[in-house]
């Protein structure tokens, strides 16, 4: 009887192996896989925030739309702690890591939202604008309130324009770059 008690239990597991495995999308998974090594390994090699942000921020979009929303919470983590582990952000920044990576949950959260409400083109386009202005006011006022905490005038300037407008404009490029490959790619 004990023997019959582990045939049935293995065999009821290896249905449900199976019926796991058949709901596993290997398209998806292989996306998510290339997008996630990309978003990871990107910031080792371009250093150039006017490419990088636009380029990870279609990242981000493109995993949502061909992957979902939980694989796009994953890679929204991915760039900057790359960057920190790996030595390529300034050590000063460091703090502002945690935010920037919660700026990146607020643009996905909000595309998300707004695309599946409205539909399809006008959609797309309203999600992409409101989430980065909500991005890029999120990382603006977090800016303001360091500036102010360590009362440093000198570096408000740089921080607002780094953190606001670039913020805004890098979001809506990779909007631009993610729209012509997901259309390329027919998911439009």
């Amino acid at each position: 009887m004990l023997n019959e008690i582990k045939i049935n239990r293995e065999s009821v597991g290896g249905k449900a192996l199976e019926q796991t495995l058949e709901k596993i999308n290997t398209g998806s998974m292989a996306t998510f896989l290339l997008l996630f090594g990309l978003a990871a390994l990107l910031p080792f090699f371009i250093h150039i925030q006017w490419l990088t942000g636009p380029i990870m921020n279609a990242i981000f979009i493109i995993v949502l739309f061909l992957s979902g929303l939980r694989s796009a919470i994953i890679v929204a983590f991915v760039p900057s702690l790359m960057a920190l582990s790996g030595g390529l952000l300034p050590l000063p920044l460091a703090p502002a890591v945690p935010f920037i990576m919660f700026s990146n949950l607020i643009f996905i959260f909000i595309i998300q939202e707004i695309y599946h409400a409205r539909g399809k083109f006008s959609g797309y386009w309203t999600a992409i604008v409101s989430a980065s202005f909500c991005k890029s006011l999120f990382l603006f006022l977090i800016a303001f309130l360091v500036v102010k905490i360590i009362n440093k005038p000198e570096l408000g300037k740089v921080v607002f324009t780094l953190m606001g407008p670039a913020q805004f404009i890098s979001a809506i490029l990779g909007g631009m770059i993610a729209y012509i490959i997901l259309k390329w790619l027919k998911r439009f």
